[in-house]
């Protein structure tokens, strides 16, 4: 009888993963996946900058990272700031900000680099629509 127990455990578990599978297949190789938006040069450099410095640590996009800083999914759209607010933030060392020494083009490549993510999409998004497949439809900026 044992034997028995063990081909039902063995068939069960051998369907569960065909299945699992046969839904990742689906899930990835779907035509409803977005395709990926290709950064300029500046933006790549932007992102590289912001990776090196470790900017999430202190800060969030799409509300993640970290929690000493704001976050700036829409800092360059938002009222009272954009480039110009950016740029005088990134060398001044506010509060708990350090002091960075950016180049005037590095500064540029980081503000370029926070527009592309502004113009993503908004943080916080009220207009999700979870699909029944896991992904997550948002509204961008640009379907406005």
């Amino acid at each position: 009888m044992s034997s028995g127990k063990t081909k039902n455990n063995v068939l069960i578990v051998s369907v569960l993963v065909t299945l699992f599978c046969i839904y990742n297949f689906i899930i990835y190789t779907s035509k409803d996946r977005a395709q990926p938006i290709m950064l300029s040069t500046e933006a790549i450099q932007g992102q590289q900058l912001w990776q090196k410095n470790n900017c999430w640590a202190c800060h969030q996009t799409y509300g993640l990272g970290g929690y000493l800083g704001p976050d700036l999914t829409n800092v360059f759209s938002a009222p009272n700031k954009g480039p110009a607010y950016i740029k005088a933030f990134l060398n001044s060392g506010v509060k708990s900000m350090p002091k960075f020494n950016f180049t005037e083009d590095e500064k540029e490549a980081l503000v370029i680099f926070l527009k592309y993510l502004d113009s993503t999409g908004y943080y916080p998004n009220y207009k999700a629509d979870f699909k029944p497949t896991g992904w997550v439809e948002l509204k961008y900026k640009n379907e406005d």
